[in-house]
């Protein structure tokens, strides 16, 4: 089962439940896989489960953000909100990558590429974009391949 199939499959049962966060998620996710893929390559299009990450990983992000900023704001309700839509989310991504698989996978990549300074983390960053899969997100990527490449 594909993670939008997972999504639709999801969607049915929050109606059938009477969910109501949930359904509503569900919906905005739905229609954030769908305009992903509309922008990808037309109405028909469907998204691969990496490309469909991305996108939750996006909304995902979007809902840090917005806890970040309703508790600035003195929001807590609102914040509490958003924290309830972040773990449904988090329910859809792949299992993050432990800091020892993720050093190591970042020692394999550089080796392969062959960087020896900070001036080649671009050619480490693209070589592991597809080995990483989606579970880990750029920002640790990008602190760790820095770490190793000093």
């Amino acid at each position: 089962m594909t993670l939008q199939e997972r999504v639709d499959s999801d969607l049915k049962e929050a109606m059938r439940e009477k969910d109501t966060t949930k359904l509503s998620v569900l919906r905005m996710l739905k229609s954030a896989l769908k305009y992903g893929a509309i922008a990808k390559s037309g109405a028909e299009a469907e998204l691969s489960d990496t490309e469909a990450a991305q996108v939750i990983r996006k909304q995902v992000k979007q809902r840090q953000d917005s806890i970040e900023s309703f508790e600035k704001g003195g929001r807590a309700e609102l914040a509490e909100k958003e924290r309830e839509e972040l773990s449904i989310l988090n329910a859809y991504l792949p299992q993050p990558m432990s800091a020892d698989e993720l050093s190591q996978v970042v020692g394999q990549a550089i080796a392969e590429v062959g960087a020896t300074s900070k001036a080649q983390m671009g050619a480490v960053m693209k070589a592991l974009q597809a080995k990483v899969g989606g579970r880990v997100d750029g920002r640790t990527l990008s602190t760790e391949v820095q770490k190793q490449l000093q």
